[in-house]
Order: structure tokens, then sequence, then C-alpha cells
């Protein structure tokens, strides 16, 4: 979904900055890291490993949003957020690909395999390093 579309749809919306949500969202982030590396990487825990990574780089994205003085309400803004206002298109499909594959298995009970998953965590923990350098 594009920016213009999440922002007339109101799924994104113009928001103060808010320094306190910011420092919490970003704990609650780094507190996710800190659960993923605690779970031995296995069948029984790799797709709630993909999740809390997901969830630790989406609150990530909420903190880069409300500095830039925004909130968003749906998942698939945060790609338009990345493309449009941050100029990050690479990382926009990347973000992309992680939802999509966090859907699969949230909502549709799709399989993914643990060699999958874990190159997919891999590239999520990537892109969660290079957006923590945007809050610093």
């Amino acid at each position: 979904m594009d920016w213009s579309e999440c922002l007339a749809r109101r799924l994104a919306k113009k928001k103060s900055l808010d320094e306190n949500l910011i420092r919490s969202l970003v704990k609650e982030s780094k507190k996710k890291i800190k659960t993923n590396n605690l779970l031995q990487l296995n069948e029984v825990t790799a797709s709630t490993k993909l999740c809390i990574v997901y969830d630790s780089l989406r609150e990530v994205l909420e903190a880069i949003a409300i500095k830039k003085g925004y909130k968003i309400y749906n998942h698939e803004c945060y790609a338009g957020f990345l493309n449009e206002i941050l100029s990050l298109e690479k990382e926009s499909i990347e973000f992309d690909k992680f939802r999509k594959a966090r859907n699969s298995i949230n909502y549709y009970a799709k399989p993914i395999s643990v060699d999958d998953i874990k190159n997919l965590i891999f590239e999520i923990l990537d892109l969660r390093r290079k957006l923590m350098e945007l809050l610093e």
C-alpha cells in the first residue's frame, strides 16, 4: 500500500513527537531481541522466534515513524513509510516480505521450514540493526 493511500484511509496520521513513547518502544524492542536469543531455534520455536523478531523490527519502525511525526496503524503502511518517507525502497520491499511471512504463520497456519525461518530472522535482525541507526 502506498503512503498516500495510508494517509487518505487514515491508516497513518500526523502525530506530535513523543520522546517517552520512542524510548519505550526501543526498550520493548530490545527485550524481544533478548527473548529471541534465549530460545534455541528448532521445529517448535522457529515460528515463534520469527514473530518475536518481526515484532521487534515493527517497534523500531513505529519509533522512527513517531520521530518523523507519524502514527501508523497498519503493518502494510510501514512499507510505504519506508519507501516514500525514508526513501528506503529496498528495505521497504524486505519489510513487506517479512510481513507476509509472519502473516503466513499467524493467520494462515502455513508452515515455513526452519532453514527458511533462520534466514528470515537473520535478514530481519540485519534490517532492524540498520534502522536502529536512524534513532541514534
